[in-house]
């Protein structure tokens, strides 16, 4: 267990110190509140973590069942709306992905695949991306949970999303790559594009995010600056400083390669100095953050020495900008250290201070021998990574941003209807179509769990007893309840 803290004990304090809620998380310290916190919707797809790649495959997705009784055990529900998002649709996925992908995908099982031989090599199915029991059912589900956060977003809905089951960027239209099948990240991404002109989208993984890169390697609509592990033997082989988008795309495209062994400071350094005059001169609508977290120190795949302190530093930096933002998860291949970086950065997005010692849940074993947040996860790899190297980076990415030329342009049109009419085939209520429709009071009524102390209401300023204020308080348009776990 961690170090004992020396708590004030009945005898030499004037109150009784409650020992029971040492495990509660508490809301971030500040020198002033904020008028009106962001809202959290969190998505996670109920049953997403009871898949298995194979028994000595690095990537697990029980890391997500531990992730998410980590965020129960803080009690982080009760500061953002929870949602089990509905699988995405054949369709969906064919937004983005080839169609003959999809139905291959959907075909193949354990028993069949060695009679596929010939689609096997063309959809680049093996060692790396196995066939599963229920295969594609696993994708809808992350892919699902990222696109109901993209739909919650544009409809102002929700100021932040978090969909730890997504982030699989290496996914291309045709083929699996990289332990990723269907790229959830790009699907969600051209939903966003339907209501917002233009899309930042940030990757953190270690691995660099080249089937995101590709997807939009010829728009200047989406912006993708990635920060990776380049090397000629390390997957995927991408992600130079050449690599800057082409035609309409050009100057789009923003790789920072790095070397192994960089720490907390020369990473946190780089990534604001990046960062920050990236998001001033593109000027975003919307951002979606990949926070893969194999770029953590003693990952089995990764050769960074990141804190989880560190890789929440980011998440963090990028929340300040106040922009639409969607966080996803990604690479991240030792099951304890994925949990305890996504429970942390969940705390970092709801505003929210969490206790070092891990709370009681269900995984509690698997935190062993310290059971802290925060474990040492760093220097155990030389820093390759020279300040005259770091910096001929900066100094080169803040080059390659002078032909931006500002923030590109969009023309106005109408709002396409959403994906295949996707909407219109739910099944809903009468209240629901009423309030689609600007007429019904289906939303007054309903809540997305406690509010936040400091929250702003419309009716505080109108004082007209519209119910306005439902939209302040965390409502989409089409008034969601809220799904509890």
């Amino acid at each position: 267990m961690s170090a004992l803290v020396d708590y004030p004990t009945f005898s030499d304090s004037p109150f009784f110190f409650d020992r029971r809620n040492l495990h509660i998380a508490q809301p971030e310290s500040a020198l002033m509140q904020q008028h009106s916190a962001p809202s959290v919707s969190y998505y996670f797809p109920k049953h997403v973590g009871n898949y298995h790649y194979g028994e000595r495959h690095p990537m697990r997705p029980h890391r997500l069942e531990l992730t998410n009784n980590l965020v129960l055990g803080y009690g982080l529900h009760e500061k953002m709306a929870m949602y089990n998002p509905r699988r995405a649709t054949e369709d969906e996925l064919c937004e983005f992905h080839d169609e003959d992908y999809i139905d291959f995908l959907k075909r193949v099982t354990p028993a069949n695949a060695q009679k596929l031989t010939k689609d096997y090599t063309l959809y680049n199915i093996g060692d790396d991306c196995p066939v599963f029991h229920d295969l594609f059912s696993f994708c809808q589900q992350y892919a699902g949970g990222t696109l109901a956060a993209a739909r919650k977003l544009s409809q102002g809905g929700t100021d932040i999303a978090i969909n730890w089951s997504g982030g699989l960027h290496h996914a291309k239209k045709g083929e699996a790559s990289g332990f990723c099948y269907v790229n959830d990240i790009v699907l969600g991404i051209l939903e966003l594009l339907r209501y917002h002109p233009r899309v930042l989208y940030i990757d953190i993984d270690i691995h660099h995010g080249d089937g995101v890169q590709e997807a939009f390697y010829l728009s200047n609509r989406v912006l993708t600056v990635s920060f990776h592990k380049y090397a000629a033997d390390f997957f995927p082989g991408t992600g130079n400083l050449s690599e800057i988008g082409a035609n309409l795309g050009k100057h789009f495209a923003l790789n920072v390669p790095l070397h192994d062994g960089i720490d907390d400071e020369s990473y946190i350094s780089l990534f604001k100095a990046v960062m920050e005059p990236t998001i001033t001169t593109f000027r975003p609508d919307a951002i979606v953050l990949q926070c893969g977290a194999d770029s953590l120190g003693c990952d089995r795949l990764g050769t960074f020495n990141l804190s989880i302190a560190a890789h929440g530093e980011c998440v963090r930096f990028i929340k300040t900008f106040g922009l639409p933002l969607i966080a996803l998860g990604g690479g991240g291949y030792r099951q304890s250290s994925v949990a305890r970086c996504w429970a942390y950065e969940t705390g970092v997005l709801t505003g929210t201070d969490l206790p070092v010692a891990l709370p009681q849940n269900n995984y509690l074993e698997f935190f062993g021998p310290d059971y802290s947040l925060h474990p040492p996860l760093s220097g155990h790899i030389q820093n390759m990574n020279s300040r005259q190297y770091l910096e001929r980076i900066r100094m080169s990415i803040r080059e390659k941003l002078r032909y931006l030329n500002g923030a590109p342009s969009v023309q106005m049109q109408e709002i396409p209807p959403d994906l295949q009419g996707l909407l219109e085939s739910e099944e809903r209520k009468k209240e629901e179509r009423d309030e689609e429709a600007h007429n019904g009071m289906a939303g007054e009524d309903r809540s997305d769990g406690p509010q936040k102390r400091n929250e702003f209401y419309d009716t505080e300023v109108g004082g007209d007893g519209s119910g306005a204020g439902a939209t302040a308080a965390g409502l989409g348009p089409r008034g969601k309840k809220t799904i509890r776990f």
